[in-house]
């Protein structure tokens, strides 16, 4: 298909042994009001029954549905291969677990249609629970336009939050690393440096409704702090680099100490870009360490 062909619009689904749950993705998909975008499944290797599930879905399906396989790589491998594979002009991840709106492709595209451009990275909206309500907090209403980082750090959003974002940038920008044996590397790697380029419009709409499951990453993330330490220690340096405040690059300072302890890399004070800060963080930095490898916790609190 010619690029001048496609829709608008790739919504991409990682997936991993999720056949069970991602049903619920593309029965949302079927009741979306407008159709104009194409449903791109990343399989990381997935062993049940994704592919048999995707190749029926695709013959009776009213929008068009690629499928891509590849070898287990974790979440941040099959999010550059999406990357590597959408054409569109705009792109938006809606995880196995998860589900659109009914109007969300439509609201998406109505709001790039009338203020988008190659002044913006693309959209944020509102992620909600099954039960309607808005995951964390709702974003300012004044607010038109901004960067994902400066939304937490200065405006004071919480919650997670859905994000579109024009492919030219997600494609451009350096693809998240794969290390031997590990499984993870922070996605917001990508998005802090999309960051640098240009802000998004905010859309203050829910797109996404979002289920944690005992099973998801979001759920884990002490067990992806102790199996995927490179990556971490990967995603501090960058988010240290471009913190919008000291208090964050603080925080993410103690995150570098607690990963690069766990490498024990004796130069990881070297290796970082804000070597004062690091060794300011030293002290938290071990103590974030040891409540890691103690914890029962199954997420950082």
């Amino acid at each position: 298909m010619n690029k001048e062909d496609l829709p608008p619009l790739t919504v991409f689904t990682p997936t991993y042994n999720r056949a069970y749950t991602l049903h619920l993705c593309y029965e949302s998909l079927l009741r979306q009001t407008c159709k104009t975008f194409i449903w791109l499944i990343v399989d990381d290797g997935s062993t049940d029954d994704t592919a048999e599930l995707v190749k029926r879905w695709t013959l009776e399906a009213d929008f068009e549905i690629w499928y891509v396989y590849q070898e287990n790589q974790g979440m941040h491998g099959a999010h550059n291969t999406a990357y590597e594979n959408i054409g569109t002009e705009l792109n938006v991840c809606i995880d196995s677990d998860d589900y659109m709106a009914d109007n969300a492709v439509e609201t998406i595209l109505t709001c790039w249609r009338e203020r988008g451009g190659d002044e913006y990275a693309g959209i944020v909206a509102l992620d909600a629970a099954t039960d309607g309500a808005v995951i964390g907090s709702r974003m300012p209403e004044h607010l038109t336009r901004t960067t994902l980082s400066d939304l937490y750090a200065k405006h004071g959003v919480k919650g997670d939050k859905k994000l579109v974002y024009r492919s030219e940038l997600t494609r451009d920008c350096p693809p998240y690393p794969l290390y031997e044996g590990e499984k993870y590397c922070p996605l917001s790697y990508k998005y802090i440096l999309i960051d640098q380029r240009a802000p998004l419009l905010v859309l203050n709409e829910v797109v996404c409704i979002v289920e944690y499951r005992a099973d998801g990453s979001s759920m884990n993330m002490v067990k992806q702090y102790l199996r995927n330490p490179r990556g971490f220690a990967f995603f501090r340096k960058t988010a240290m680099r471009h913190a919008p405040t000291y208090k964050d690059r603080f925080r993410e300072a103690v995150h570098y100490v607690s990963s690069s302890l766990m490498l024990r890399n004796a130069a990881f004070v070297a290796e970082s870009p804000r070597k004062l800060t690091t060794l300011l963080a030293l002290p938290l930095g071990i103590a974030l360490y040891m409540y890691i490898h103690r914890t029962k916790r199954r997420t950082i609190v």
